[in-house]
């Protein structure tokens, strides 16, 4: 049975131009550049540079249907009056060469991986103990360790290279890979990385002492019983202090000081840049490396060549309209590069207007509680655009480059009734850590209560997870003689 009805639906669609703009906005400087230099490479109607006086300017046309185009519905004066000059024709990157930024380059270098594998040549070995070394040296992670049994390095040997040996042979080949640099390279484990970095050191009282508490009294001292190991090994507390001064003198990742050393050095671009100028923030965007834009001249010719000839060809027509379509995508593509950085400035611009006084100052408590919410009020815009704008990009200030979301904190009411961020609290949580008395470190509960005194009602819970974002333990491993 078929029927008929009537149906009211409300959607709301976004326009090209209007997603083409949100991907700008989201994308830091440097992709930014990059996209700006693909699309001067697919777009043969827009061009990069300053446009030559004797070019004339293209109006914006009006908007059409662009998948019915008519030839004959295109108006040539649109884009050829210079009734008036547009932003992007006064647009100018006022920067001299002198402001360029040098690239220093860098060497390549080896990997971490060929390095081991180098080092392994000099030793006298068969077929099948070369064949077990460079199969353990390709286990090895980037923190210097091999993550596998004995048991299942020998399983995998038998099943991807077709070699069956037992462990007796993969533990002879092991001790000599564990003799590589950097020292303590091939351990299985941390209680196996420190030993073997202890047997290298000149063997003095003290290094045997810490030799003995790594390989009989591990648990022990990983756990901080320091009574117990008094105890047991019969130190009093000045050995136990030279000993634990000597573990600490060892790398915990061997492997992650090779890969520091050699790796390429990354630069994080910043995309907004602020300065203090007689005690005013001066904010601005960094925009030095991103060409000018302007429409083609070539092609503004080509629309004035249609426009005068007396006998317009099928050719012609399917001519212009292509024309038609790519200067389109040059002026919507200019006009949304110049509407991105006006967002990004402006979003950028509430924000250091919000937290005015840690940017006069750089004191980090100074830093107000801000969400989404508070920046999108101010300027009239969506949270998602603040999102897309805070995200992944980068602000120079007096005090350093910091993510642009690290200013974004929820906030509490202290004693006092006053709004503070939670970065103030987990800064004035690191100052009571720093000044605790490190023999007997505060436990959950008494920073709780010592954040109570200063007029922060915090919780315990929240004392926790503030503690691991700042990246200290729990009190018995903050302890220390």
């Amino acid at each position: 049975m078929l029927k008929q009805q009537l149906n009211l639906k409300l959607s709301q669609k976004l326009s090209p131009q209007q997603i083409q703009l949100m991907k700008l906005i989201q994308l830091p400087t440097l992709s930014f550049e990059q996209k700006l230099h693909r699309e001067l490479e697919e777009n043969p109607a827009l061009e990069a540079g300053k446009e030559t006086l004797e070019n004339e300017d293209l109006d914006n046309p009006q908007e059409e249907d662009r998948e019915l185009i008519e030839t004959d519905d295109i108006n040539i004066d649109e884009y050829l009056s210079d009734d008036e000059i547009p932003a992007y024709r006064l647009h100018a990157n006022n920067y001299s060469p002198d402001d360029d930024e040098k690239q220093v380059p860098f060497a390549a270098g080896i990997s971490f991986t060929q390095f081991l594998m180098d080092q392994m040549r000099t030793f006298s070995m068969s077929e099948t103990e070369s064949q077990i070394a460079r199969f353990l040296v390709g286990s090895i992670d980037e923190t210097g360790y091999i993550r596998r049994s004995l048991l299942d390095i020998v399983d995998d040997l038998a099943f991807t290279e077709n070699l069956y040996v037992d462990e007796d042979q993969v533990q002879d080949v092991l001790d000599k890979v564990q003799q590589l640099d950097p020292a303590g390279v091939g351990a299985l484990d941390l209680q196996d990385c420190l030993t073997i970095q202890l047997q290298r050191k000149t063997q003095t009282p003290s290094v045997a002492l810490a030799y003995e508490i790594i390989v009989a009294h591990f648990s022990a001292f990983s756990k901080k019983h320091f009574d117990k190991l008094m105890s047991t090994l019969m130190i009093d507390e000045g050995q136990l202090k030279e000993a634990i001064s000597e573990i600490e003198k060892l790398n915990p990742k061997p492997g992650a000081s090779y890969a520091s050393s050699t790796k390429v050095n990354s630069q994080i671009t910043p995309d907004f840049t602020i300065r203090i100028l007689d005690g005013e923030l001066q904010l601005s965007l960094n925009g030095r490396n991103a060409p000018e834009l302007h429409v083609s001249a070539s092609y503004r010719n080509m629309m004035e060549g249609y426009k005068e000839s007396a006998v317009k060809s099928k050719a012609q027509q399917e001519a212009v309209l292509f024309i038609k379509q790519k200067l389109d995508a040059a002026k919507w593509f200019i006009d949304a590069v110049k509407q991105r950085n006006h967002t990004l400035f402006i979003t950028m611009n509430a924000i250091m207007d919000y937290q005015k006084d840690y940017f006069l100052t750089g004191d980090e408590q100074k830093i107000k509680p801000m969400v989404l919410r508070d920046i999108a009020s101010i300027i009239q815009m969506d949270i998602s655009t603040v999102s897309r704008v805070a995200n992944s990009k980068y602000v120079d200030t007096p005090y350093g480059t910091r993510l642009i979301k690290s200013f974004f904190s929820e906030g509490m009411t202290n004693s006092d009734g006053e709004d503070v961020s939670s970065i103030e609290i987990r800064k004035a949580l690191e100052t009571i850590i720093d000044s605790e008395d490190k023999a007997k470190p505060l436990t959950d509960e008494e920073l709780k209560k010592e954040l109570n005194k200063k007029g922060y009602p915090v919780a315990r819970r929240t004392v926790a997870k503030y503690r691991d974002i700042i990246g200290a333990p729990v009190a018995r491993l903050r302890k220390k003689l």
